[in-house]
């Protein structure tokens, strides 16, 4: 297996981030409040925006192995062990823990990513996943 660099699995996180960026500006178009060059949403608008940007992850990978940062860069997320599809509980275990990942602008899963072998943050880890390039 070829796995992804640093630098594309950083890319695929700008990407990433950007679709939930739109998620949270779609959520602050109906609950909260936007302006020319702003937005702001709170309180349950903002929970639930939470709520769809992780389900976005987990259904995305679960379902087509790849987020839309990574199909656009031509990665896909397999299990570890063998390269196969990475299913439903293996997508649920490395998405939440994005947070400890996402930890000071991704650094913590980006610092991970260099010092491991496969190139995983600690959600991969645990959930026995790498990023593939295709």
């Amino acid at each position: 297996m070829r796995y992804a660099n640093p630098g594309l699995r950083a890319l695929e996180g700008i990407i990433d981030i950007a679709v939930t960026f739109v998620i949270f500006w779609i959520d602050a178009k109906f609950f909260g409040e936007t302006t020319g060059d702003s937005f702001s949403v709170s309180g349950a608008p903002a929970f639930a925006g939470f709520v769809v940007a992780f389900v976005y992850f987990v259904v995305m990978e679960a379902i087509f192995g790849a987020t839309i940062g990574k199909l656009m860069l031509n990665l896909r997320v397999v299990m570890a062990a063998n390269g196969s599809s990475i299913g439903w509980q293996a997508a649920m275990v490395r998405n939440v823990l994005r947070i400890i990942d996402g930890f000071a602008f991704y650094l913590v899963g980006f610092v991970l990513i260099c010092a491991w072998d496969k190139r995983q943050r600690l959600g991969d880890k645990l959930a026995g996943t790498v990023v593939i390039r295709r």
